[in-house]
């Protein structure tokens, strides 16, 4: 099963640990429910609407409010390291949470404790704290976007505020600041680059490019990047391996932007709505067919 583990920006919510559901533009977990529009709730949607298609159980949530004051992360780094080592997770998921070095480190000894080792993905806050716990080589996959590329890629910076100038001003070269940060091993296994090109690489370089199809009016969207984070998420629980995962939700959520024919208006929501037929069809028709029957049906919206 999958866990997913992050913060919910309201500072009454409280710590929920369990299933979830997804009730139209809402998800429930026990007696919670909260909006799925961005963040870890946009995530957490779009990898139960992956999980679906491939009729894969839901997610395990680890949840806590969040407003960027810490008191709640700390309170689920507490809660989840107690609880974690005795369960079986094959992947998770690690998302906004509030960067401490300290309870990363808890978080990877208390990984130790399963008797199987998980495939563990990092993005927005989880990566910054491997990053600067020099735990990242022990993670599978993070999901960067440019910025937060540039951030891996000093590695003199002990925050992402300290991200050093020349390398901010890098965010087109893309491909140099991949292998600045494997080469002070500032990343994960695998990177997912998120942006108007996605690159999926390892330490030996970039595997795959995804840039089609380019559809500008997501870059606005708030939640894009969570949504793409969560299909990811749900196909690597799939058994998928991983490269070959990254590639697919990539397109898969390129494809969904374009069938939610987006405007600066348009929520996350919309796109996660799309992830099943897209996903249908590229999985279960050739590549070339698959995009072409995608393109035609938005072009008939």
């Amino acid at each position: 099963m999958l866990a997913i583990v992050g913060t919910i920006p309201d500072s009454t919510f409280p710590l929920v640990s369990g299933d979830v559901a997804l009730e139209n533009d809402r998800l429930r977990s026990g007696d919670y429910s909260f909006p799925l529009e961005r963040g870890t709730a946009a995530l957490i949607a779009a990898a139960i609407k992956t999980l679906d298609v491939f009729h894969k159980p839901r997610p395990f949530v680890y949840l806590v409010g969040d407003i960027g004051r810490g008191d709640g992360s700390r309170r689920l780094y507490e809660y989840f390291t107690r609880s974690v080592g005795a369960t079986d997770f094959s992947a998770m998921t690690l998302h906004y949470l509030m960067p401490d070095v300290d309870w990363c480190n808890r978080i990877v000894f208390a990984l130790e404790d399963m008797a199987v080792r998980p495939v563990l993905i990092a993005d927005a806050g989880a990566m910054y704290m491997a990053k600067m716990s020099g735990n990242a080589p022990l993670f599978d996959v993070f999901t960067p976007d440019a910025g937060e590329l540039a951030f891996l890629a000093d590695e003199d910076a002990p925050h992402p505020f300290y991200t050093r100038g020349f390398i901010l001003h890098e965010e087109n070269l893309v491909p140099d600041l991949i292998q600045r940060a494997y080469a002070h091993d500032n990343a994960a296994r695998y990177l997912l680059v998120k942006g108007e090109r996605d690159y999926i690489a390892s330490k030996d370089g970039i595997i795959e490019i995804v840039s089609e199809p380019l559809v500008p009016a997501l870059e606005p969207i708030g939640g894009t990047g969570d949504v793409l984070t969560g299909i990811l998420s749900g196909l690597v629980e799939t058994g998928l391996e991983i490269s070959k995962a990254a590639a697919l939700a990539a397109r898969a959520n390129r494809f969904a932007g374009l069938l939610a024919q987006p405007t600066p208006a348009t929520q996350a929501g919309a796109i996660i709505e799309q992830i099943p037929q897209v996903l249908d069809l590229l999985v279960n028709s050739p590549e070339k067919l698959a995009m072409e029957a995608i393109t035609n049906r938005a072009n008939t919206l």
